[in-house]
């Protein structure tokens, strides 16, 4: 079985291809489970790597879109939100919201709706690359386009 035939990965490739249809997944030889090892595979800059990243809050799970060559910051989040409490979600939790496994969550495609907060520090890239639902699996996306295609807003949520 091929790497897009798996079913994360054709949620993601019908996502796209539904939203604009010259946006494709890139079936990786190596790993892209870290933003180090995507950056390494795909000869980018580790900030270019697109960090999908799950966090429980006192009433619902949050999805932070954070640049690979930074570090999410739960207090501005937490400020953010007026909340006291918040924590990176447990590995079940982030299959079970979003249909992926840690190391291959697409910021899209999810099982559940999320709220999405979008690192503004990834607008200095011309192409950013996501977690297409396999840790061998991305995807090329403009920053204008990640916006469009999760809906998210604009953050300053990292350290």
């Amino acid at each position: 079985m091929s790497l897009l035939d798996k079913e994360p990965v054709k949620r993601v490739e019908n996502f796209l291809s539904k939203f604009k249809s010259d946006l494709n997944i890139i079936a990786l030889d190596t790993s892209a489970k870290t933003a180090l090892e995507a950056a390494s595979s795909l000869s980018c800059d580790v900030g270019a790597i697109v960090k999908s990243l799950i966090f429980r809050t006192e009433e619902k799970f949050l999805l932070c879109l954070v640049a690979g060559d930074k570090r999410a910051s739960l207090s501005k989040i937490k400020k953010i939100l007026n909340i006291k409490d918040a924590s990176m979600a447990s590995a079940e939790d982030v299959k079970s919201v979003t249909g992926f496994t840690i190391g291959g969550v697409a910021p899209i495609a999810h099982l559940n709706k999320l709220d999405v907060f979008i690192d503004n520090s990834l607008e200095r890239f011309e192409h950013l690359y996501a977690a297409a639902g396999h840790p061998k699996c991305v995807f090329k996306i403009n920053f204008k386009d990640l916006l469009k295609i999760t809906n998210g807003s604009i953050r300053e949520i990292t350290e």
